[in-house]
């Protein structure tokens, strides 16, 4: 094999990360917060002994301490700008052998005090042919406190010759008194847009075609880290055919859902189509997805028809990452949805893929999201309320939760019966044209009165029934002498007594309104007296004669 042939097998043996690792500080992305303020102090010659690197897995720590360090031994330096010429230029580039001035320790396996005491003694001897003896200490929250406490002292006064760098994902775990000591730069996840154009230009170098929709999917998948973006891309380049990385291929390595199965989800919501839902959660499960995945896709979509109905040029401002094709699609599916229904639907299914979690039977739960998003009149909440208002805003046909009642005839008003005043129930109801208080209640209905009413009065004793019919009838009693006392206002009439001038099952003739006794009348031919009726009529207006007859209204 010829060295060529051997150096082509070695580069196409390394990992897509390291193959394209930065070699200066302006080669590293997203991070110029960090890099900006670290070249400006290279040029004013006012470096630090001491330095700590944190931030999440895989944003460029380990890198800018190399780089820090070719900075720092660059024959020409220190400088921003490494030459790449010079011996440790050379040593400590991408594929180079490496310095034996730049010690990098891994901490997870060497934060021992032993370990602690060994770098102690050793860093006191200058370096062998650089200017700087440089320790890179790599997941330093993983030095005990042994540890840091057997290096307190010459991280605190350092010779002249010494820099430390320490780099970790969990910088509370750093002592504080080593801390304090350093100069602290926190490093943070690569956006979205910058790390996609960065795929794309490791895609080009790589001469692969990767067609649009898969960049976003390996960003998602790398969730910021460049590393973890880097080792994904790198998956999908290895298992490219001839036409490239193709987006079914994809969403298949990656696990993630079909568009087609989020349109048709998103659809059945809008239009309340339970059929074409749970058509959807059937085609899930056949297809061997996992629930879990597909909530949080869902989610995902919903979060994205939120942004866009709230902000139409969402897209052009960067904030949604999607295909061209695919934002189309999501514009046409937030215009279906009232802004209430869409957030009660991205509410419920965020509710719902918390409830997942540990779920014995996650397709029910699956079915169970569906459901209350298409059934927002079984809900009573205020979110609810709203989305059947967006669905009748819509014109959207949906069952209503009743039928509502009718306010064509007015109700009937409450009269009071007999026994409010002591009386028998009544029988019947009140007959219309009962007089003016009658026609008041039936207007006004059951208000109650400006002032309170006087007691009611009790109703005389009726009178034993009539003789016999074989007795000769008994003359009309005379008048009293003393009349009775006077009614109260507002309360009933005075029924007379069953052999008062009477007929059988007639009305009652009320008392006059000045109190009076009615004339007697003769009494009935019956042998037998009818029971007595409640009286209906409302109080008599009239004065002198007898009370209203309800026999001529």
């Amino acid at each position: 094999m010829s060295v060529r042939a051997y150096n082509l097998v070695g580069v196409s043996s390394l990992a897509l990360y390291r193959r394209y690792r930065p070699e200066s500080f302006a080669e590293v992305i997203g991070q110029e917060h960090v890099t900006d303020p670290l070249q400006q102090a290279l040029r004013n010659n006012r470096v630090n002994h001491a330095y700590l690197f944190s931030g999440p897995r895989g944003c460029g720590k380990t890198t800018s301490a190399r780089i820090l360090a070719r900075c720092l031994n660059c024959e020409k330096g220190p400088t921003p700008t490494p030459c790449g010429e010079c011996q440790s230029c050379q040593d400590l580039a991408r594929n180079g052998p490496g310095s034996i001035d730049v010690i990098e320790i891994d901490a997870a396996s060497h934060g021992g005090v032993d370990d602690a005491r060994d770098l102690r003694e050793k860093a006191f001897f200058g370096p062998a042919g650089s200017r700087y003896k440089i320790y890179i200490i790599d997941e330093a929250h993983m030095v005990t406190s042994a540890g840091f406490n057997a290096l307190l002292k010459v991280v605190e006064e350092p010779p002249e010759h010494l820099k430390f760098i320490f780099a970790t994902t969990e910088p509370e775990k750093v002592i504080g008194t080593i801390r304090s000591r350093t100069h602290h730069y926190p490093f943070r996840l690569v956006p979205p847009g910058t790390l996609r154009d960065y795929l794309g230009e490791v895609c080009g170098k790589e001469d692969i075609p990767v067609e649009e929709g898969v960049l976003p999917l390996v960003v998602r998948a790398g969730a910021g880290s460049v590393r973890d973006s880097m080792s994904v891309m790198d998956q999908l380049l290895a298992g490219a055919g001839e036409d490239g990385v193709t987006y079914a291929m994809a969403t298949s390595l990656l696990g993630y859902t079909d568009g087609s199965l989020l349109d048709s989800v998103v659809e059945a919501f809008a239009t309340g189509d339970g059929a074409a839902a749970f058509e959807v959660v059937d085609r899930v499960i056949e297809g061997g997805n996992d629930p879990r995945r597909f909530v949080a896709d869902l989610l995902e979509r919903l979060r994205d028809l939120v942004i866009l109905a709230a902000v139409p040029d969402a897209a052009e401002k960067g904030l949604i990452d999607a295909p061209a094709d695919v934002i189309e699609r999501m514009q046409a599916q937030a215009g279906t949805f009232g802004a209430a229904e869409l957030s009660r639907a991205a509410d419920l299914v965020n509710e719902g893929l918390t409830e997942m979690r540990g779920a014995n039977s996650p397709r029910l739960q699956l079915e169970l999201i569906c459901a209350r998003v298409l059934l927002p009149a079984a809900y009573g909440d205020e979110r609810s309320v709203m989305a059947r208002l967006d669905r009748i805003e819509r014109g959207v046909n949906f069952s209503a939760g009743g039928a509502g009642t009718g306010a064509g005839a007015p109700a009937m008003a409450y009269v009071p019966g007999p026994e409010v005043h002591g009386g028998a129930p009544g029988e019947g109801s009140v007959e219309p044209g009962g007089g003016p208080a009658a026609a008041r209640a039936a207007v006004r209905g059951p208000a109650p009165a400006p002032a309170p009413a006087p007691a009611p009065v009790s109703a005389p004793p009726v009178a034993p029934p009539a003789a016999p019919a074989q007795q000769p009838p008994a003359p009309a009693p005379a008048p009293s002498g003393a009349p009775p006392a006077p009614a109260a206002p507002g309360a009933w009439p005075t029924a007379v007594s069953a052999g008062g001038g009477r007929r059988p099952g007639g009305w009652p003739t009320a008392a006059p309104a000045g109190g009076a006794q009615s004339p007697a009348q003769a009494p009935a031919p019956a042998p037998a007296p009818a029971p007595t009726p409640a009286p209906q009529a409302a109080p008599a207006t009239s004065g002198g004669g007898g009370g209203l007859d309800p026999r001529t209204l």
